[in-house]
């Protein structure tokens, strides 16, 4: 890890650091030459961090976490549990990620990492509530995609989330988890097991250090890498206020493209996905629908 990564690396360690923080400390300081420093911060240096929490605001003792030799500890027991740290400078940083609005400034990984350089990608998310209807959709959809070598992206979420991951699996393909929190906080601990699988042979990613603990704000942000991977977004099942949602319209934003499963009338977790349509997403009903569109794209 060149100097000026590992100083990136470590000012991403900052608890709460925020992208326009990092934005700010880069365009003051391009090689972030400043950031050691910081063990004895000016009042311009401290008014760039947000306060640890509503309580204190930055203090000497409070940035002790930024000190290089703790900091480079823990990156070296990154290294001894195989996560590898990919930012924004690097070759191996994906393509499409790049492009969006707010690219993560680094991933955190752990797994095939060369599976960030396959395409197509295809984003899957949807309600956490799978219904048999959604499950015999992803029985019928998924075996032609994954012929197609289309890689799989979704959020380790429950209900369909797990499923896609798992689906992509049984069919011999290639799935990415994209995580809120760190590598070393899954959440929920329910797809734990699931998390290993996919950390021994797919890939897991997260935008924080590994001993992140999720937070509220973790999981919409997380969406917009769950997009940004990705050629196209597909929804199955979703309710009209959803995270799954908030992907399809970081996908939109992007100008990615959008598909959607259309649903029964009278089932709460369609009208979202239903909503979708009408605004202009493309009805799925066979793998084909999606197909000819990655297609289109990848001329």
């Amino acid at each position: 890890m060149d100097d000026f990564k590992e100083r990136l690396v470590h000012l991403l360690h900052y608890p709460n650091i925020s992208w326009n923080t990092v934005y700010q400390m880069l365009k003051k300081d391009p090689t972030l030459q400043s950031l050691y420093r910081l063990q004895t911060p000016s009042p311009q240096q401290i008014s760039l961090f947000p306060p640890i929490n509503h309580d204190c605001s930055l203090t000497q003792s409070s940035i002790i976490s930024l000190h290089p030799d703790i900091i480079h500890e823990q990156i070296r027991q990154y290294e001894t549990n195989d996560i590898t740290v990919i930012t924004i400078l690097d070759k191996e940083y994906p393509r499409y990620l790049k492009e969006i609005y707010q690219p993560p400034w680094a991933l955190f990984t752990k797994g095939d990492i060369s599976l960030l350089e396959k395409e197509p990608k295809l984003a899957v998310v949807g309600s956490r509530q799978a219904s048999p209807y959604g499950r015999n959709a992803m029985r019928l959809i998924f075996p032609e995609l994954i012929h197609n070598g289309v890689l799989i992206v979704s959020g380790l979420a429950k209900g369909i989330d797990a499923l896609a991951h798992e689906y992509a699996i049984k069919n011999g393909g290639n799935t990415i988890a994209v995580i809120a929190g760190g590598l070393y906080h899954i959440y929920p601990k329910e797809n734990l097991g699931l998390a290993l699988q996919l950390m021994n042979t797919q890939l897991v990613v997260s935008e924080y250090p590994p001993d992140t603990k999720p937070l509220r704000w973790h999981f919409p942000a997380r969406n917009r890498i769950i997009s940004g991977l990705a050629a196209g977004t597909f929804i199955i099942e979703a309710k009209r206020k959803s995270g799954s949602l908030i992907t399809a319209n970081y996908a939109v934003n992007e100008g990615r493209d959008v598909f959607s499963l259309p649903g029964s009338i009278f089932n709460p977790y369609s009208i979202g996905a239903n909503d979708l349509i009408q605004q202009g997403a493309k009805l799925v009903t066979r793998a084909e629908d999606i197909l000819e569109e990655l297609r289109l794209n990848s001329r």
